[in-house]
Order: structure tokens, then sequence, then C-alpha cells
């Protein structure tokens, strides 16, 4: 009587293994870069905050009018 009692709770103890190595795997992959990257401190995806330093060197550089660079800014939605 007293074994059935003891595998009644088998059950869970696996369902807790499987959560937890679930959670592991989860916790791995981000910590190794496998989402979406994000600049420092920002929402936006590094993509789009590459794209502003390409376009404010452009800038820096005198290959862009200060319209120019206006329009482009507010195309990628950073008019910051």
């Amino acid at each position: 009587m007293g074994s059935g009692m003891g595998m009644g709770w088998g059950w869970l103890f696996w369902l807790v293994m499987v959560v937890g190595v679930i959670l592991l795997v989860v916790v791995a992959v981000r910590a190794l870069g496998g989402g979406v990257t994000r600049a420092a401190g920002s929402s936006q995806p590094a993509a789009r905050s590459r794209a502003r330093e390409l376009l404010d060197e452009r800038y820096a550089r005198g290959e862009l009018t200060t319209e120019e660079y206006r329009e482009r800014l507010q195309t990628l939605g950073d008019d910051s």
C-alpha cells in the first residue's frame, strides 16, 4: 500500500524536471543571443541603430544635405 502512494508523486517529479530543463534551455538561448539583438538601453533592433549610425556618418562627411538627412531620419522613424 505504501509503494502505491509513492508512485503517485513520481509524475510530479518528472513534470518539474521537464519544466526545469525547458526553462534552462530558454535561458541559455537568450543568454547566447538567440533572440533579436537590441541596442543597449533601447527597444529598437540593432539594425535600425546601425542604419542611424551610417546616416549620421554620411551627414557628418557632407554627403547629405540637412534636408536629405531629415527626410531619411523620418523614413527610419527616428527623428530624435
